[in-house]
């Protein structure tokens, strides 16, 4: 598998404590994978590294092979990094196109915007009516327009903050196969969640995060959901 993401001695320090101290880890074309660590572990600084909201004091990441240094999240986004926050930035005053449009650069004629939408999400399985207020859909479909607006740009990777935490049991069986479809077309996902079942069920890979450090990497269906978690705080 070709790397797409490579991270190398990443370092990220706040007054008082250091968020991420000489991280290093890869992500493969196709593959999802986890990035597991408690709540304070270094997770959300990372992926806002990843995403161009944080900026790393040291240490290098690749995408493509090539130097990825975002300054912004325009910037990830334009080189195929894209992102569903574990809380929506949605307008409920709006309807689905519209938020849609909000989150586009350049976004289409509306008209034409709906009709990309319809097409990417019956193609994936997250069925959106364009025209529907925001302000009447469940979590579970918010989510949808939040993913969909994404695969608009056509992402290399897809980060996932805790993607799970406010859908269904069907919801959540409608997102993993949307997931493994992305990944079967060569999409990388990064996968955020402390649901270690799903993480079994779902990632081919995990790289574990304690007080700011990769402590462990494994492949999670091998592992137990204990002994992952037992990785997590450490025994």
């Amino acid at each position: 598998m070709t790397d797409l993401l490579q991270i190398e001695g990443v370092t990220k320090a706040y007054p008082g404590v250091v968020a991420n101290s000489d991280v290093s880890l890869a992500i493969g074309e196709g593959e999802i994978h986890a990035l597991l660590g408690e709540n304070g572990a270094g997770k959300s600084t990372l992926v806002k590294m990843i995403y161009g909201l944080v900026r790393p004091d040291s240490g290098r990441m690749t995408l493509h092979g090539a130097p990825y240094h975002p300054a912004k999240p325009a910037e990830a986004r334009r080189q195929g990094v894209a992102m569903v926050f574990q809380h929506f930035s949605l307008f409920e005053a709006l309807n689905v196109a519209e938020n849609v449009a909000l989150g586009m650069e350049r976004p289409p004629p509306m008209k034409r915007l709906a009709s990309r939408i319809r097409e990417v999400s019956r193609e994936y399985g997250l069925p959106l009516d364009p025209s529907r207020m925001v302000g009447d859909l469940s979590a579970g479909e918010r989510q949808r327009v939040e993913i969909v607006r994404c695969l608009l740009q056509e992402p290399d990777l897809l980060i996932m903050d805790e993607p799970t935490s406010v859908l269904t049991p069907q919801e959540v069986a409608i997102l993993f196969r949307t997931l493994r479809q992305l990944a079967s077309e060569g999409t990388a996902i990064l996968y955020i969640s402390h649901k270690l079942e799903e993480i079994r069920t779902l990632c081919d890979e995990a790289t574990i995060l304690r007080r700011g450090k990769v402590v462990a990497t494994c492949t999670p269906r091998e592992r137990t959901a204990r002994e992952m978690a037992e990785l997590m705080v450490g025994t």
